[in-house]
């Protein structure tokens, strides 16, 4: 049975100052020493925890708090943000959570800042909020694709540090996660979308023209990370190749999150010794 060693948002979390991504090993596993079979063995012990604790946060919203969590994936194609949320954000209930998928913009939020589409789904107090790709794809498509002109992109990074900001002044833990993978295993990945017939509604040409543009993306979300790891919203860079790994150890970035929150039950607004004695001795249902 393999062993966590450490905490992962420790060991996770990027520091500050200079970013280079390639000396990040995409297929690690920090803070566990065990295989596959244990690391899923892991994921699955996680699940009490995780749904006690998620369970205490969409409670706390009765009680007039602002506290909620957001975790944030960002990763190339076939990096497995899908794969997260079915593995690791699925060991909750899935009443408490809420996804966003961000594609491309409608012609209804072009006419808007960059921020204002996402700005609306911020999870409401109490929620897990998941947003699958976000406001970083602005700054990583944005910048290679130049969808916008240099000036608004690096205006833009100013802005992303002021929204998070806002947020955990609001009462938002925001969990950001960088799904590290390297080229060879993206092209495993896509040639396995190729091979298997139940796999091919996953496959987009479209993935091929960007992964030609493979040294671009890597520069744009090494300035990205760069220039948006604050103290307030750091990043978390998660070795990915191993989908097992990257499942576990987000669910434990989840669950160490949901510790800090020092979340308990909210206190009864009414007499508990009074409503019990009504139902037993005074049950209006005869």
């Amino acid at each position: 049975m393999g062993k966590t060693k450490g905490s992962f948002t420790d060991l996770l979390r990027l520091p500050p100052g200079p970013v280079d991504l390639a000396a990040i090993a995409t297929d690690g596993t920090p803070g566990f020493d065990g295989d596959k079979d244990d690391g899923n063995d892991a994921l699955a012990d996680l699940a009490e925890p995780l749904s006690d604790l998620q369970e205490r946060l969409f409670a706390e919203r009765t009680t007039g708090s602002t506290r909620r969590v957001l975790l944030v994936l960002q990763g190339m194609d076939t990096a497995g943000k899908g794969g997260v949320i079915r593995s690791a954000v699925a060991l909750v209930d899935p009443q408490g959570v809420r996804i966003t998928s961000f594609k491309a913009p409608t012609e209804e939020e072009l006419a808007h800042d960059f921020l204002w589409r996402i700005a609306k789904a911020v999870p409401e107090p109490g929620y897990l909020g998941v947003f699958d790709r976000s406001h970083y794809e602005d700054v990583l498509i944005g910048r290679v694709r130049e969808l916008a002109d240099a000036d608004e992109i690096e205006r833009r990074y100013g802005a992303i540090n002021d929204f998070e900001a806002d947020l955990v002044a609001d009462g938002v833990l925001v969990i950001k996660c960088m799904l590290h993978i390297s080229a060879e295993e993206q092209k495993e990945r896509l040639l396995a979308r190729l091979d298997d017939e139940e796999k091919h509604w996953k496959f987009n040409p479209g993935d091929i023209d960007e992964r030609e543009l493979w040294p671009a993306y890597q520069e744009a979300y090494r300035i990205a990370v760069e220039r948006t790891n604050t103290d307030h919203a750091p990043w978390y860079v998660v070795p990915s190749d191993r989908k097992w790994y990257r499942n576990m150890a987000i669910a434990h970035l989840l669950l160490e999150a949901f510790e800090s929150m020092d979340l308990g039950w909210p206190k009864a607004d009414f007499d508990v010794a009074g409503q019990r004695a009504r139902l037993v001795e005074e049950d209006p249902i005869p």
